[in-house]
């Protein structure tokens, strides 16, 4: 299994001739330019998980992926794109088989950023495949059940994150390699300083492994 972060909160995956792409949003890089998917998944309604301006063209250009989204994602990037982008609802446990890798949706709502807004919908994605490490791309939300894990993607940074919820998180779920994602509000000292401290208060056994400009990694 291979993963290259794109920016941002925007992970593609490669599971041997499989793959699948994770939230691609505002911040990321030339997500739009990708061909050959064959999935788009998005796990909630925030332009920085889902550009309306790029997903129609990168739609087009990927006509055989299985487009997929948290529902009210799905219902508001239709309106936004005058029909362009369609996505299949994605409800909490579905587990949608691709080409070999299974899909499961897990969790419900996005962390809560202040409490005079209401929190909307967020779907925590598990991707697995046979003799393949299984990975965890939560979204907005640390709260979801994955069930034992291989990678983690792990926001370092959020108006709704703090870091001991970044490390209550990473050591519950105890994953056995830890990717970060989530990092472009940050510039380059304060990206630093989140990543020695998910490594301070992480597990003991976790290993991070920092994909920025890294290209595709095997795992």
């Amino acid at each position: 299994m291979r993963l290259t972060h794109l920016g941002h909160a925007c992970l593609l995956a490669e599971f041997g001739d499989t793959t699948m792409l994770i939230d691609p949003g505002t911040y990321a890089g030339d997500f739009d330019r990708l061909t050959g998917l064959d999935a788009i998944v998005i796990t909630h309604q925030h332009p920085d998980h889902a550009d309306p301006e790029r997903l129609p063209g990168l739609v087009e250009r990927n006509p055989d992926a299985v487009l997929l989204a948290e529902p009210q994602a799905a219902r508001l990037l239709a309106e936004a794109t005058d029909g362009a982008v369609r996505p299949q609802p994605l409800e909490t446990g579905d587990t949608v088989p691709v080409d070999g890798v299974t899909l499961e949706a897990v969790g419900d709502l996005h962390a809560v950023i202040h409490p005079s807004l209401d929190r909307i919908d967020n779907r925590g994605i598990v991707l697995r495949a046979e003799n393949e490490p299984v990975v965890f791309h939560p979204g907005d939300a640390y709260d979801a059940d994955p069930g034992p894990v291989d990678v983690l993607a792990v926001p370092l940074n959020a108006p709704w994150a703090k870091v001991s919820e970044t490390a209550d998180f990473v050591n519950r779920i105890e994953p056995r390699f830890a990717v970060p994602i989530h990092d472009g509000l940050l510039g380059e000292t304060g990206r630093a300083l989140y990543l020695r401290l998910v490594r301070t208060f992480g597990p003991e056994t976790m290993e991070l492994r920092d994909l920025k400009g890294a290209g595709p990694v095997e795992f």
